[in-house]
């Protein structure tokens, strides 16, 4: 963020490849013919992989994300040029370069790791061949994909942040960082308000640790339910961990500036993980609806790849959304007012300090913030009522046959009532621009209460996960007993 004055355009030009104009409509036809080839021949590969059961291995796991990743890079930059060259019509906007430009980023990224991975799962294939199964098993390449999609998303953030830095869509003088005010405590109560955020955000953290520890050792769980569980419990964990280290850093260094790049990295990331919230709340919901109303047919239905699939969809459309608004945000002016009445970088409060026209950041954030939000509640709302429905209807025993997967139902319901109301607060606070101290009651409530108190939910209102919790606790009494008798002998 330049803080002179200086002149940007709102749209570029794109020359295009250097062909003469007699031989556009050949290599028009060319290009696109390989592009269809692209398209086409990497879903044939993915389709193959699926329907394939011999297929479902490591390195044919990779080449279908890999295959995804080339259709993908390829429709980022394609079809524009194509366009182009049809029509003629060379100038692309403002937002569409940053986007092309982060999508672009992304998937070449994303090319090298998968390459790389597809790599490593050759070299243990060959190099040790009868640990293969051990090394490279089912959980490993889930976790390898998932992070290389994180990483390449994080690199390509950072580098589409710093240009926008020099493309600038209109006249300004900006500010270089914020003033976050922080939360309304008085000077003497400082110390005690740390001291208690500083434990709950201890708690989240080895809570939400220690959900996804239980899940991982106990193969009674390996289950859709505690799968889309040690994913919310991850994703509770990184959104107290955007902001809450940084205000309680303010609190005891009393030092609340911000950078413009830290400003809207915690943005970003705070969206992304609000929304991810959202999305795995509601596939938690339609799992327990199979589970329920269809529990004969669960594990057909709700099988492995379906779940990796709604996950990584997950992902890829809570980003997708931070992206958006990341990128209408930025393409904003900030001038004299560089004062944030929040504990961190909240969309609204940062809007209303701009100087430029926010009457389209206004209408993304109430159309699509509106509809992923009534999706969300469509899902999670139509799955409990058609298991009310299903319960009403059957007999006693009938119910008594899905006692395991109603148990779940409580604690679900428990965590969906604390982050979906506080969600709907904030929603229409926001849409009739009301704003005050109390306003900034509502996002504590789903940074930090409802990220703590899910592990005390699960952990006191499910079985299964109260006795994974106490085997675990007897093994590490065995495991200490045992050496403690070593060392004695």
């Amino acid at each position: 963020m330049k803080p002179e004055n200086h002149s940007s355009v709102s749209e570029f030009l794109l020359l295009g490849l250097p062909i003469k104009p007699g031989e556009q409509g050949m290599f028009f036809t060319l290009f696109l013919g390989m592009y269809l080839t692209t398209v086409l021949g990497n879903l044939l590969i993915i389709l193959l992989i699926r329907l394939d059961a011999r297929l479902h291995t490591p390195m044919y796991f990779f080449l279908s994300h890999l295959a995804f990743s080339d259709i993908s890079l390829s429709s980022v930059t394609v079809p524009k040029m194509l366009m182009d060259m049809h029509t003629r019509q060379l100038p692309i906007t403002y937002v569409g370069c940053i986007s092309q430009l982060y999508f672009f980023l992304i998937f070449v990224t994303l090319d090298n790791f998968l390459l790389a991975m597809m790599a490593y799962d050759r070299y243990v294939a060959i190099c040790h061949p009868l640990h293969y199964n051990t090394i490279m098993r089912e959980e490993l390449c889930v976790l390898l994909v998932a992070g290389s999609w994180i990483i390449s998303c994080g690199c390509a953030l950072l580098h589409t942040i710093l240009i926008t830095q020099i493309m600038r869509p209109e006249n300004q003088s900006s500010v270089s960082e914020f003033l976050l005010l922080g939360l309304p405590i008085r000077p003497e109560e400082q110390g005690m308000f740390f001291t208690l955020f500083l434990g709950m955000y201890l708690t989240t953290v080895l809570g939400n640790l220690l959900i996804i520890l239980l899940i991982r050792l106990d193969s009674r769980l390996h289950t859709p339910m505690y799968f889309f569980l040690s994913h919310l419990a991850f994703s509770d964990i990184s959104l107290s961990s955007v902001t809450v280290p940084k205000m309680l850093m303010d609190m005891h260094k009393r030092q609340q500036s911000v950078p413009f790049v830290g400003c809207i990295s915690q943005l970003y990331f705070f969206i992304l993980f609000g929304c991810l919230d959202s999305f795995l709340l509601a596939m938690m919901a339609y799992d327990r609806y199979v589970a329920i109303c269809h529990s004969l047919h669960y594990h057909t239905i709700m099988r492995e790849g379906l779940c990796t699939l709604l996950v990584a969809g997950c992902w890829i459309i809570s980003c997708s959304s931070a992206l958006l608004h990341t990128l209408l945000l930025v393409r904003l002016s900030f001038c004299a007012n560089n004062v944030i009445t929040h504990f961190f970088c909240d969309l609204s409060v940062l809007l209303k300090l701009s100087c430029s026209d926010i009457s389209l950041n206004e209408l993304v954030i109430l159309t699509e913030g509106g509809m992923l939000l009534f999706l969300h509640l469509a899902i999670v709302l139509g799955s409990y009522t058609r298991i009310g429905t299903i319960i009403l209807r059957s007999p006693s025993s009938g119910i008594a046959g899905d006692c395991k997967a109603l148990s779940t139902c409580g604690s679900h319901l428990s965590m969906v009532s604390l982050f979906y109301g506080a969600i709907l607060v904030l929603y229409f606070s926001y849409s009739s621009s009301n704003s005050t101290d109390k306003d900034m009651i509502i996002p504590l409530m789903y940074i930090v209460v409802t990220p703590m108190l899910n592990p005390f939910i699960y952990r006191l209102r499910n079985r299964d996960m109260k006795l994974a919790l106490r085997l675990f606790s007897e093994k590490e009494k065995i495991s200490n007993t045992t050496v403690v008798a070593k060392i004695t002998l």
